[in-house]
């Protein structure tokens, strides 16, 4: 059952072992997926673990961690039309390559599929998936799965040349929430974005992660995207409620601190969403405030 269709990119900084059974795993998929791992200038021995072990996997190593840009960084060596992302703890489900291929080989104005997210060692599912499988976002009658207003990254199949058409991942987000702002890019140029319940991705999170890190970028970001695309009143709106939600402590401080910092190229650089992409992203902002898997924690 092997498929020419899509590229397997991972990221991966620092976790040796998770990332060679992750690829384990990608490398024995029915489909045998082309694979790329960009090395964000790992310390542990990850890049010299790869090339010994997986000497058919591609590997990039920059020098520097570049966080989500190593995505950016593997898309320009993509031969494939579709590329399909997962994190160095996480890997796709035998078929679910070949699953998401289909859909965007059927529907040529669809982007993104995001598959079901199973949480490892239980099998339980993650979170996310109920306010996914439950999108307010309404979409076109073609559209195979629920509409969504945003992605996740290590979760999802993209088409190529429209992940390149809207320039990737912006690198000043670096990590976390990056995805919010290409998938509305991705959206303000016609195309749509689904979820597809029978298609899986397995989750096995990592231990070796700076949660407080992640939370201080995920909050910045979250800020920056707000400014870049939305009207000033929402975005005056999200910040207070932002504000007064958030963990009082450091962390947040510092995400309002970055926030404001980066305010001159924001400034520059804003372009809002025309009024069909607004509409639906106001459908969002309410189950956003009440989700139980967004939390600014850690």
């Amino acid at each position: 059952m092997s498929d020419d269709r899509t590229t397997v990119v991972v990221i991966t900084h620092n976790r040796r072992a998770e990332l060679l059974r992750t690829l384990d795993r990608l490398t024995r998929l029915p489909e045998r997926p082309p694979v790329i791992v960009t090395d964000n200038a790992s310390t542990d021995g990850t890049a010299d673990a790869v090339a010994r072990h997986f000497p058919d996997v591609t590997l990039l190593r920059p020098g520097r961690n570049l966080g989500a840009i190593g995505r950016n960084l593997a898309v320009h060596q993509v031969r494939t039309p579709y590329v399909a992302f997962c994190d160095d703890d996480s890997w796709w489900a035998p078929g679910s390559l070949a699953g998401a291929a289909d859909l965007l080989d059927r529907h040529e104005r669809l982007a993104t599929v995001t598959a079901r997210i199973v949480v490892e060692p239980d099998g339980t599912e993650d979170p996310i998936v109920e306010e996914l499988r439950d999108s307010p976002v309404p979409g076109p009658a073609w559209l195979p799965g629920p509409a969504l207003g945003s992605f996740l990254a290590a979760a999802t199949s993209l088409r190529t040349a429209a992940f390149r058409a809207a320039g990737g991942f912006d690198p000043r987000l670096w990590l976390g929430g990056e995805e919010e702002l290409l998938a509305v890019d991705l959206a303000t140029k016609g195309w749509w974005l689904t979820y597809a319940d029978d298609l899986t991705i397995h989750h096995h999170p990592s231990l070796l992660r700076d949660s407080t890190l992640r939370r201080t970028h995920g909050l910045r970001n979250t800020l920056w995207f707000t400014w870049l695309r939305r009207p000033v009143r929402t975005a005056t709106r999200r910040t207070l409620h932002l504000a007064r939600t958030v963990p009082r402590d450091t962390a947040s401080l510092r995400a309002f601190g970055l926030a404001a910092a980066g305010l001159p190229w924001v400034v520059r650089e804003r372009r809002v969403v025309p009024r069909e992409i607004e509409s639906r992203l106001r459908l969002l902002d309410e189950t956003q405030r009440r989700s139980k898997a967004r939390r600014y924690t850690g």
